[in-house]
């Protein structure tokens, strides 16, 4: 299997957005903020994840090369680097973002890295799960890097799983977690979990026997209250169930193009009601992805397109909710200049009103891969792969 096609399989959308609709929609009255410009040195280069909020406000993000922390001092947004990989045993290409454990470490994975030999795992490796840490003592300086420990190297198919892309992992309540690989298991994608006991961490492959026709999830997986998953493969929306004989995969929904969208790279969200949204790449009345809801109603799920976004590629990353109930997100491509876009989706008597919030552009900055989070004033916060003053991407805010 060639590896450079497997590591570059994920971003062939965005090589291949070829059409340019304008916006019908106006743009709101927005402020748009440059935060930070990466440099391609520790700080890294090219974030393609959704940062994440801790409780005192501070936002923490990864690069393709990097961990970093940004915080408030004086009015003004910090970039403080935490950790920067060397492509080797320790991960290399973090494209996915991180989550806080109860012990107050940083949680991720990464495509490539970690364990080298066998048929798969050669030259990049099949990627790690890593966390990272401040240092038992006081460090020397705000610089001083985190430790990092690989609590994970993948080893590929057909026991493991072999390459982690766009999505984070999860804890449930009991301090396992949970995440997926593009390939491994069969070769088309698995989930796993990893649990932790006091001589470290134990991984299980607890679904890997995706199909060409239904495999390689490229999102991360969502957990319901009872502790059932729910995912996206490029094709195909399941949950995965707990029974005391493993985990049982039921199909909720299957992409076939056109109309119904899609090329699915983003993951999925659930509403106050308990209903699943997410959001195709390709497909819609546009051609550039569509907004959908998955509704469960007597132990089926119903799926309906709520919104044909105008351009593309779209989402490549999970929407969000605020507390009104209101959706945000970003589009890989599409918009008045191809480059991307930040937008609002308001629900109006059943009905969603669009709204674009900010138009990307190849003279400034493009592709925003991640999705966007909110601070608690409600302004929103998120990356570009590329662009900025270095060309190696950028942190943005949008205030209202």
């Amino acid at each position: 299997m060639n590896r450079n096609r497997e590591n570059f399989r994920i971003t062939l959308v965005a090589l291949a957005a070829t059409t340019i609709i304008l916006l019908a929609a106006p743009i709101h009255a927005q402020t748009y903020t440059v935060l930070h410009s990466f440099t391609n040195g520790l700080d890294g280069t090219q974030p393609r994840a959704t940062l994440t909020r801790d409780q005192a406000g501070n936002f923490y993000g990864t690069t393709s090369s990097s961990v970093f922390k940004l915080s408030l001092h004086a009015g003004a947004w910090v970039l403080t680097p935490l950790y920067h990989f060397s492509g080797h045993a320790d991960g290399q290409s973090a494209l996915a973002p991180v989550v806080i454990g109860r012990d107050g470490a940083l949680y991720g994975t990464t495509l490539g890295g970690g364990y080298i030999g066998g048929p798969y795992c050669r030259q990049g490796g099949c990627g790690v799960v890593y966390k990272v840490q401040p240092p038992p003592t006081r460090p020397a300086s705000v610089l001083t890097p985190w430790l990092e420990t690989v609590i994970h190297p993948f080893i590929g198919p057909p026991s493991d799983g072999d390459q982690p892309a766009y999505g984070g992992v999860i804890f449930d309540a009991a301090g396992n977690l949970y995440g997926t690989t593009n390939f491994g298991g069969s070769g088309y994608g698995a989930v796993f979990e990893m649990s932790p006991s006091a001589d470290g961490w134990t991984e299980t492959l607890i679904y890997g026997d995706f199909t060409p026709d239904n495999g390689y999830p490229l999102a991360g997986v969502v957990m319901d209250a009872a502790g059932n998953l729910y995912g996206t493969t490029m094709n195909m929306v399941y949950e995965l169930s707990p029974s005391a004989g493993g985990w049982t995969l039921t199909t909720l929904h299957t992409f076939t193009g056109g109309v119904n969208g899609g090329l699915v790279y983003a993951g999925l969200t659930f509403d106050a009601h308990g209903n699943l949204f997410g959001a195709t790449s390709a497909g819609g009345t546009g051609d550039g992805g569509v907004v959908f809801e998955l509704t469960p109603s007597g132990g089926t799920w119903t799926y309906n397109v709520v919104y044909n976004l105008p351009g593309g590629p779209g989402p490549y990353d999970a929407l969000t909710f605020d507390a009104a109930g209101n959706l945000y997100g970003t589009t890989m491509g599409g918009g008045l200049d191809s480059a991307g876009t930040v937008f609002k989706l308001t629900p109006s008597n059943g009905s969603w009103i669009y709204t674009a919030l900010h138009n990307f552009t190849f003279q400034t900055e493009w592709f925003p891969y991640g999705g966007v989070n909110f601070d608690a004033n409600g302004n929103l916060y998120g990356t570009t792969s590329d662009g900025g003053a270095d060309g190696s991407g950028v942190v943005w805010e949008i205030t209202p």
